[in-house]
């Protein structure tokens, strides 16, 4: 991964390769460049209405929603930023679940078993509170099965959060039809699309789709910043606000904006929209190379969930008679994961391998290979060698044990 600074020494040690890019990604220096002077002269706070200050920081913070807003179709009104995705999901779950069920009765939260932690545990929260939470299964390739999702919508259901696309195994949920069912119900969609935005197609318009989370750090943004984009119109969504303080963010998320953060944001998601489709082609070989490498030279490999309905730089794979952690303590100047970065170091296994079926015993000899804006076809060469060598070495020695 070659992005370094003009600042930055060369006297320092090899970095490991990067593989593990749904865990974070590095901030792209363009990014860095339209951050800078946010910091030092044009500090102003965007809630400073009477002068330049703060007029400058208001405009660019509605440039960046406007940017943001871009990226999936929608406007820049609805656009409200928070601390990133695992805000926004809460904000989400919880305030429309509450608001919901104040103003209209409907108590009932449907899920899936794969979403991120932050959406389980805020439906969960919802479930302690009296509302009904239903967690609908995945098949073995990682897809909710729609007639089930159509199943679960009902007239008391207030929300349906899918994710757009998984953060360990990759894969992309079909959220037009899930959008289509959730309108004729009357249920208001929210998907958390912290690893789709920037690298799918989403347009909040034709896949029905009523609240949508997203992060800066997983498009090449900085860390500390996300957004959750909120219907305005047809339906018109409302929440309940977690904070309480000045009413910024249209009442719906109290304190101060941080102006360079936001920029941030908004400069790596103009970047994300003009580069998407050149590449995702690129990483799609990339992976493809890196699993056809694999799958010829380490025997029982196999792929975890859909290998059609896939973001291009995600490979969650299980190697049958090694741990993951065992592999990944030997693997030589490789940084890759076992699956969520957010879960690192809980207890139990990965929910979402659990989900699809898998036994215990292959749960635990999974990782994840995450590739990303910075990865190069060495690195991907380089990487495949290490991993075959490696395995066959921990075999061999199990082996002869």
């Amino acid at each position: 991964m070659s992005i370094r600074r003009d600042h930055e020494t060369t006297n320092r040690p090899a970095q490991p390769i990067y593989l593990d890019y749904q865990a974070t990604t590095p901030t792209d220096p363009r990014v860095v460049d339209a951050m800078t002077p946010w910091f030092f002269e044009r500090f102003g706070n965007p809630h400073s209405a009477e002068h330049k200050y703060g007029w400058d920081a208001a405009e660019a913070v509605d440039q960046a929603r406007d940017a943001v807003a871009a990226e999936i179709g929608g406007k820049g009104r609805d656009i409200l930023f928070t601390s990133g995705a695992t805000e926004s999901n809460n904000l989400a779950i919880k305030g429309a679940g509450r608001r919901r069920r104040e103003a209209e009765g409907r108590d009932k939260i449907v899920t899936v078993a794969s979403e991120h932690a932050c959406v389980l545990e805020s439906a969960a929260r919802l479930e302690r509170e009296g509302f009904e939470v239903v967690r609908l299964p995945i098949g073995r390739d990682g897809l909710v099965d729609l007639d089930a999702v159509e199943e679960a919508l009902d007239e008391r259901t207030a929300l349906i959060s899918v994710m757009a696309v998984n953060n360990e195994i990759g894969v992309i949920q079909p959220l037009g039809e899930i959008g289509k069912r959730a309108r004729a119900a009357g249920a208001w969609f929210h998907t958390d699309a912290a690893q789709g935005f920037g690298k799918i197609p989403l347009d909040v318009d034709e896949m029905a789709i009523d609240l949508m989370s997203v992060s800066g750090h997983k498009i090449y943004g900085p860390k500390g910043v996300g957004a959750l984009y909120m219907r305005r119109k047809k339906p018109k969504v409302q929440v309940e606000a977690l904070m309480d303080g000045g009413g910024q963010e249209k009442g719906v998320r109290s304190g101060t904006l941080p102006t360079p953060l936001v920029v941030g944001l908004g400069a790596a998601a103009r970047i994300a929209g003009r580069e998407r489709e050149r590449e995702a082609e690129r990483l799609k070989g990339l992976r493809d190379r890196l699993l056809e490498r694999l799958e010829a030279e380490i025997d029982g490999l196999f792929l975890n969930g859909s290998r059609e309905a896939r973001i291009a730089g995600n490979l969650n794979v299980t190697i049958p008679g090694l741990e993951g952690q065992e592999l990944m303590a030997a693997l030589d100047g490789i940084a890759v994961s076992s699956g969520s970065a957010c879960s690192s170091g809980a207890p139990g296994a990965s929910h979402v391998l659990q989900a699809l079926g898998l036994e215990a015993g292959k749960v635990a000899a999974s990782i994840r290979l995450g590739l990303g804006r910075f990865t190069t076809q060495e690195e991907v060469e380089t990487a495949s060698d290490r991993l075959i060598e490696t395995v066959g070495r921990l075999r061999s020695r199990r082996g002869a044990a």
